[in-house]
């Protein structure tokens, strides 16, 4: 897994497979390059809350994606997440669930 650096691929990301779970907003979008890398980024904005609560949450989504995004996600696509306010609040598992859920969802 790679990390998304580049503001052209978040735009190319925005404009593809969008799945909104109640902490966070999956975009999912396959490269179609040939590469079979997972390309994984983090969205948190200034109306989630501070520095403090937007690093806590993208800390979540980094152990959250180490967990999961190996098995259950898609080879060869670029992920972005997008944190929403209610996911700083919600139970870690909750989020698991959610993003097996929405994993499953962006795949159909």
């Amino acid at each position: 897994m790679r990390q998304l650096v580049r503001r052209a691929d978040f735009l190319a990301a925005n404009n593809s497979r969008r799945v909104p779970m109640p902490g966070f907003v999956l975009l999912v979008r396959p490269r179609g390059d040939g590469d079979p890398v997972m390309r994984i980024g983090y969205t948190v904005t200034k109306k989630i809350g501070g520095a403090v609560v937007r690093n806590r949450m993208k800390r979540r989504f980094r152990a959250l994606v180490r967990d999961i995004l190996p098995q259950s996600g898609i080879s060869g696509a670029d992920h972005v997440l997008i944190g929403r306010a209610g996911g700083v609040e919600r139970d870690y598992a909750a989020l698991g669930a959610e993003l097996r859920k929405a994993l499953t969802k962006a795949v159909r």
